[in-house]
């Protein structure tokens, strides 16, 4: 635990904090953690909608049903 703290440039009590998953600590903590174990690569991960189907649908529920485009004067119309 010592080791991995001191890699990540933060206290012991800190680090315990983090095993805890206190919500306090910031995610700049979580990242150099990460970083101090090889798993930095992970959190690109977390934050990909690809993999939060509720955010995904959350963000289509916002999404307008029908597009209007507005067209600007002395633009002529096809068709």
């Amino acid at each position: 635990m010592a080791v991995v703290a001191e890699r990540a440039f933060t206290s012991r009590s800190t680090l315990q904090r983090v095993e805890a998953g206190d919500t306090n600590v910031g995610i700049g903590i979580y990242a150099a953690v990460l970083q101090a174990l090889g798993l930095l690569e992970g959190l690109g991960q977390i934050a990909d909608i690809v993999n939060d189907p509720v955010g995904q649908a959350l963000a289509s529920a916002g999404l307008p049903k029908h597009a209007h485009l507005k067209r600007t004067a002395g633009v002529p119309r096809d068709g």
